[in-house]
C-alpha cells in the first residue's frame, strides 16, 4: 500500500514538472498519441521496448529509481498533448496518463 502511494505521489509530480517546460521540443519527444496509447501497457512494457518504439524522450529519474516519461503528439494548430509514462525501478511502465492538447 505505501509503494503504490508513493508511486502516484511521484506521478503527481512528475506531471506537474511537465508543464513548466518552456524550452523547444526536443528531438525524439513525438510520438501519435495513438501510438503511444495502443504500445505502452502498464505491468508489460519495458524501457527498452519504449525506446525502441519511440525513441528517447524528455524525463525525470527520481532518488527511488522511479522515472517519469514525457512525450507530447502534435495536434494541430500548434498544440500538443501529452503522454506520461512512469517506469518503476525494474525499468517496466508502473502507470501512463494523457493531457488533453495545449499550446507549447
Amino acid at each position: 500500500m505505501k509503494a503504490s502511494l508513493a508511486a502516484c505521489i511521484l506521478f503527481a509530480c512528475a506531471l506537474s514538472l511537465t508543464g513548466c517546460a518552456s524550452q523547444p521540443v526536443p528531438p525524439g519527444t513525438q510520438a501519435p498519441l495513438a501510438a503511444l496509447e495502443q504500445g505502452v501497457v502498464p505491468g508489460r512494457t519495458t524501457k527498452a521496448e519504449l525506446l525502441a518504439a519511440f525513441g528517447p524522450t524528455r524525463s525525470v529519474r527520481f532518488d527511488s529509481g522511479y522515472e517519469a516519461w514525457v512525450y507530447q503528439s502534435p495536434a494541430g494548430g500548434g498544440r500538443y498533448a501529452e503522454f506520461v509514462i512512469l517506469l518503476d525501478p525494474s525499468g517496466v511502465v508502473s502507470k501512463t496518463r494523457s493531457r488533453a492538447p495545449s499550446l507549447p
